[in-house]
């Protein structure tokens, strides 16, 4: 027996998960758009980063797009949302210690909620904090892509139909949240679902770590080793309820440590080894309030 994600796996399980993730060329794949070109000029692009070089893609790597042979130099301001999900699907209390914050038990199974993909942001993005709100807080997670379509699969399944991994933080407007006690309102304003800047697929499931800093400073601290569930058994335990489309995200959970968001701040997530090597570059955020 071996373990990922904290999870006791059969050796031939185990071996498949490296095969899926440890031992693939290391990929980076992200959107784009030219911040130098007019914005009617085109369409976003799905490109995969090697180094300054953005090779082009005809497609969503994860819809069977392929190179097109094609590339172009890229800034850190050209990056949108790397991903366009038919839908965000959340799972809440996931690390035990956050649970605990909230003043909750620990759920007995995992407690799924939505947000909706108009609420997606890209990096270097800018969250709006809603008049309606008086205590929006960040949550800092690990957010896994799907790269096939499922339905009613098991872990092992499940694992291979992960394309990757990116980060993402799921804004929370938590004095409507208490008040609603359904979340769709309380996580679901514009701006509240920053995601990337990039999707990695070669990332080791069983050795991550989620950081958030505000301002500069270390505000979250989560290791995967942490989590209630796992992800392959999140991936599976959702797709007996819903069908997963290629291109779906799945946001796995934050740890503790969450706290406010106020106008000028400036918050970032990381997604990093478990020794806390960066993986890749943070997803950066501005905090503004709205102006409608």
């Amino acid at each position: 027996m071996s373990t990922i994600l904290g999870a006791q796996l059969p050796k031939d399980e185990f071996l498949f998960g490296l095969r899926h993730f440890g031992k693939l060329p290391s990929m980076r794949f992200a959107r784009l758009f030219p911040m130098d070109r007019d914005p009617d000029s085109g369409q976003p692009m799905h490109v995969r980063l090697d180094g300054a070089a953005a090779l082009i893609y005809d497609g969503a790597p994860w819809l069977f797009g392929k190179p097109t042979g094609e590339s172009l130099a890229w800034l850190d301001g050209d990056l949108l949302a790397p991903v366009t999900p038919s839908k965000v699907v959340c799972v809440g209390r996931n690390y035990a210690a956050h649970a605990k914050e909230l003043g909750h038990e620990v759920p007995k199974e995992p407690l799924l909620f939505f947000k909706p993909p108009s609420a997606i942001i890209g990096p270097f993005g800018t969250v709006e904090l809603p008049k309606e709100s008086e205590r929006v807080e960040y949550e800092s997670e690990i957010a896994v892509v799907m790269g096939k379509v499922v339905r009613r699969v098991d872990r092992q399944e499940a694992l291979s139909s992960i394309f990757g991994v990116t980060a993402a933080v799921d804004v929370t407007a938590r004095d409507l949240q208490r008040r609603d006690v359904q979340f769709t309102r309380g996580k679901g304003f514009d701006t509240f679902c920053p995601i990337g800047p990039e999707i990695r697929t070669d990332l080791d499931l069983c050795a991550l770590r989620v950081r958030g800093f505000r301002n500069g400073e270390l505000a979250q601290d989560g290791d995967v080793a942490d989590m209630l569930w796992d992800i392959p058994t999140l991936v599976s335990y959702i797709s007996q309820v819903m069908t997963l489309m290629p291109g779906d995200v799945i946001l796995t959970g934050t740890p503790e440590g969450v706290g406010p968001l106020v106008h000028g701040d400036r918050f970032s997530v990381e997604i990093c080894n478990r020794d806390k090597s960066q993986l890749s570059p943070p997803l950066l955020l501005d905090v503004q309030c709205a102006t409608e």
